[in-house]
């Protein structure tokens, strides 16, 4: 589970995720950020090689997360997904191109966990900003929550010219971005933009300390500091 709900469970893309879908035949591709050119990811999909393709990316994503990228290899993924070598390169030509597509997987996973708990938790939450520090703490407090997936995926990509790295910079950016939307909600686009990359940093903050010292109140802590910034940065009433 790799301390998000199942992959099967997902049925929204998000706007903030960078990708090209084609309606017609069911094809992905994501731009290039440094030449805004299309790379192809995956193979147009059809009924059999889309379930193939579905348990690679499952499989991938969740071997990497648990037990780090460059320590697993391509047969462990093939032997565990139940498919052929030759199936995994039909969909992806390197295990590059598979860690990128991972990454592409584990974004939507990332996006549909807060999703579906911020909903749980909006009913008592005061605000969206509650609901998502309080969706932090059930994802701190995950039995198999190990850190963020990609903050250790930066780390282990070390090589400048692998697109995992600038993959990450893009999701931590539109990660920020959808932070800051729920801090607009609450004191105006003005306001956020001071104190938004702040909270961004605390957030970050949590999910490291979570991941070396445990969960304790990590994410009550975050949460705590964050609105002493958002309250500080409210615009006064004018008399």
């Amino acid at each position: 589970m790799s301390g998000y709900p199942a992959r099967s469970a997902l049925r929204l893309r998000a706007k903030w995720l960078p990708l090209k879908h084609s309606a017609r035949t069911g094809s992905l591709a994501r731009i290039d950020i440094h030449t805004e050119r299309s790379i192809h990811l995956f193979v147009p999909r059809t009924k059999s090689n889309s379930q193939a393709r579905e348990r690679l990316l499952d499989t991938a994503d969740r071997l990497f997360y648990r037990e780090g990228i460059r320590a697993v290899g391509i047969d462990r993924i093939i032997a565990e997904a139940g498919v052929a070598k030759m199936t995994l390169y039909a969909h992806f030509a390197s295990k590059d191109a598979l860690i990128l597509a991972a990454l592409a997987r584990r974004e939507e996973v990332v996006l549909e966990f807060f999703r579906s708990a911020m909903e749980k938790h909006r009913k008592r939450a005061k605000s969206s900003l509650l609901a998502f520090f309080a969706a932090l703490k059930d994802l701190l407090g995950s039995a198999e929550f190990r850190g963020c997936a990609f903050a250790n995926a930066l780390i282990e990509l070390a090589d400048p010219s692998h697109p995992g790295p600038a993959f990450v910079r893009g999701y931590k950016r539109r990660f920020a971005k959808f932070l800051r939307g729920l801090i607009e909600e609450s004191i105006g686009k003005e306001a956020a933009a001071k104190v938004a990359p702040a909270v961004a940093m605390l957030v970050e903050g949590a999910l490291v300390t979570s991941a070396i010292h445990g969960p304790q109140n990590v994410a009550d802590v975050a949460r705590d500091a964050s609105l002493v910034l958002i309250r500080g940065a409210q615009p006064t009433a004018s008399h």
